[in-house]
């Protein structure tokens, strides 16, 4: 919001500077965008009003702010005509109105004014300028003055271009169109609120007005159009035509119910002041259902307990009634009855807030808050995400942070197997949010993409976050890993990232959550198909994924050709509720000597690794030397290996922690897991 201090001094009696004003209102809530000089000694001051304070979109609604700042008197516009009173309301025989449907709009007021060629004054062109509007023409140029000054939008038609006196607020109808102000063709669709004459719409209620009805150099008879929309019909109306105005930022936070009258009074005013017409009485209100006042209690006690400081009763009846609250003493506080200009206004506390606002945030007292109660356990995943966050920057990977929303096609890429079905967003903001995420890839995907987009060659990402489906809420792990394991380095050559890097990535995060995972192929549409396991407890509980990601899912996600992406996920819930509490601490070195035997075997070529691995473990486990240690260290294909078979070598590490192990006790170990290798496998030794 723009506002022209020359403009604000209308409505109060201030001589502080600018800089003085936007400092002030600065300490109240209220952030400053920018202070520029603008005229002969003028100052504008641009501030960023948040979204629950629509009155302060306007002039008189900053202004109220400035006159509770410096305890001065506010005067409203005028709105009287000259010497005469202000315009009337009721029926007219030049124009009716009728309201279709009371709960998208539930006020809505016209007035015929007959308009006269001219240009609008030079004092009236300076101040929409100051405010960031062109001007245009007398009556557009009142309409936005308006605007910009109470804060309240209205609209004016070209009375003789409509079809007929009458003026219907309805729902927009299967097949119809408007051609917007802005020159577009726009289809309406049900749900949509529009300003209608008898045969078609003629605005968009509360976004924009149609050019068939637009008031241009040659018009000379105008309706003029004050109304009071929904918040959420303008809002939904805004983002499904992509049209966003300087009414509907205004309507969608919530409009004053009073205004629609007071703002055509207000520009009947202007018009007769400027020399650009009359308005020709009376104001016709269609109020069907009329809003009754909140009125909240206000206790002192909760308002010093709230604030940590006792506020005089004096200062507080001025602070509320100088932002325009009607206030009256009563039993322990005061009954406050909120103007409807305050739509944020509905509880106790944003009268708290008010009196807090005011008074001075800054002349509260910094004091503990008394514990009545001892602080609850921390969140056990917590220290969970932590020693994830520690042990995947250890691997030399570096943390991102991605959005909780993805387009749908995303999300039917990357759906995981066996995962609920995703969550659509009712009222998504665009097309790219419009899902619930279902799993971190894609938003890990994308991060990648954009950093190989700016010539980052080796990039390496993880993320810790929340999955959502149908099923409930998950917590999970995912990593993103392309480009070279290790820098460029004069040393040696670079090698590229391979399956093989981030599998010990996820060993080593499984280890630390003290979790012993298997690994076997999988098929996820996403990851190529001879490059992707799952991670699998001992028990066959499934974790995760991990894998190449496939060319087409690279492709939908702007990846650059030939670039091999691996990625991993990993439920961090079902991880925390298997794991064992990781490794974090100390053992002793063990004080007997290890013995490492080797064991050659021939086995199918299909047969994964990561089952004989397994096999092993499980037959040392009952074999009399402890199995500490299996490594593979060769494997072979060709001369004197059948075909469809491979040869495998395994280093098997014995370690007792209590005594020197014997040779008998080894090679009974060894023959053990070498005859449970033949039984299961049809392993063959070499």
């Amino acid at each position: 919001m723009r506002l022209l201090v020359s403009w604000l001094r209308d409505f109060v009696d201030v001589t502080a500077s600018g800089e003085e004003i936007a400092d002030g209102l600065g300490l109240r809530g209220f952030e400053v965008a920018a202070i520029e000089a603008f005229g002969d000694g003028d100052t504008v001051i641009d501030f960023e009003v948040t979204a629950n304070r629509p009155d302060c979109l306007s002039v008189l609604g900053l202004a109220r702010e400035v006159a509770t700042l410096y305890d001065r008197p506010i005067r409203l516009p005028s709105i009287e005509r000259g010497t005469l009173a202000p315009i009337s309301t009721g029926s007219s025989e030049r124009l009716t109105v009728a309201i279709a449907d009371e709960e998208l709009c539930p006020r809505y007021a016209a007035a015929v004014a007959e308009i006269e060629a001219g240009t609008s004054p030079s004092w009236l062109v300076t101040r929409l300028q100051a405010a960031g509007i062109r001007p245009i023409s007398p009556v557009v140029d009142v309409t936005n003055y308006v605007l910009i000054e109470m804060g309240h939008p209205t609209h004016a038609f070209d009375l003789d271009r409509l079809a007929g006196p009458a003026i219907v607020v309805r729902g927009a109808q299967a097949g119809e169109a408007i051609r917007t102000l802005d020159g577009i063709d726009r289809p309406l669709s049900s749900g949509m609120l529009v300003i209608a004459d008898r045969q078609r719409p003629q605005a968009v209620a509360g976004v924009m007005g149609g050019a068939a009805a637009e008031v241009s150099a040659t018009t000379r008879t105008v309706a003029f159009e004050s109304a009071c929309f929904k918040p959420a019909s303008v809002r939904r109306t805004s983002k499904r035509l992509g049209l966003k105005t300087e009414a509907s930022s205004r309507f969608e936070r919530g409009a004053d119910i009073s205004a629609p009258v007071i703002a055509l009074q207000r520009i009947g005013a202007l018009i007769e002041q400027i020399g650009a017409g009359r308005i020709s009485a009376p104001i016709i209100d269609v109020y069907p259902r009329t809003r009754d006042l909140i009125r909240i209690h206000l206790r002192r006690q909760r308002l010093t307990a709230l604030l940590g400081i006792a506020v005089p009763d004096r200062e507080v009846e001025r602070i509320l009634r100088g932002l325009g609250f009607a206030v009256t003493t009563a039993a322990e506080g005061w009954d406050v009855t909120v103007p409807t200009f305050r739509v944020d206004v509905q509880r106790e506390v944003d009268l708290v807030e008010e009196v807090g606002r005011h008074h001075g945030f800054d002349k509260l007292p910094a004091t503990f808050p008394v514990v009545t109660a001892s602080a609850p356990a921390p969140d056990s995943r917590i220290p969970r995400d932590r020693l994830v966050r520690r042990t995947l920057t250890a691997a030399g990977l570096s943390e991102a942070v991605t959005f909780g929303f993805i387009e749908a096609k995303a999300a039917d890429v990357f759906a995981l197997a066996g995962a609920g079905q995703p969550i659509a967003l009712a009222n998504p903001l665009s097309a790219k949010f419009e899902t619930l995420r279902a799993s971190l890839i894609p938003g890990l995907v994308d991060a990648v993409a954009h950093n190989r987009r700016h010539g980052r060659e080796d990039v390496g990402l993880f993320e810790i976050g929340t999955r959502f489906s149908a099923d409930g809420e998950t917590r999970a792990a995912a990593v993103a890993w392309t480009g070279s394991t290790t820098p460029v380095h004069w040393s040696g050559v670079a090698r590229p990232v391979d399956f093989f890097d981030l599998k010990g990535v996820v060993e080593r995060l499984c280890a630390a959550l003290g979790i012993p995972a298997r690994f076997e192929p999988a098929r996820e549409s996403f990851l190529a198909a001879d490059q992707a396991a799952a991670v699998l407890t001992p028990g066959g509980l499934r974790l995760g994924v991990i894998g190449q990601l496939a060319a087409a899912a690279a492709d939908a996600r702007e990846l650059p050709k030939h670039d091999r992406v691996f990625v991993a996920e990993l439920n961090l819930d079902a991880m925390q509720t298997v794991g064992a509490g990781g490794d974090d601490f100390v053992k002793a070195l063990p004080r007997h000597p290890a013995v490492v035997r080797d064991l050659s075997i021939v086995v199918a070529a299909a047969l994964p690794a990561g089952i004989i691995h397994g096999t092993i473990q499980a037959a040392g486990a009952e074999a009399p030397a402890p199995l500490v240690g299996v490594g593979f260290f060769d494997r072979y294909l060709g001369k004197g290996i059948p075909d469809g078979a491979l040869s495998v070598s395994v280093r098997l590490t014995f370690q007792a922690p209590d005594r020197t192990l014997t040779d008998v006790e080894v090679q009974a170990s060894v023959d053990a897991i070498l005859a449970r290798l033949i039984r299961e496998h049809g392993a063959v030794q070499r």
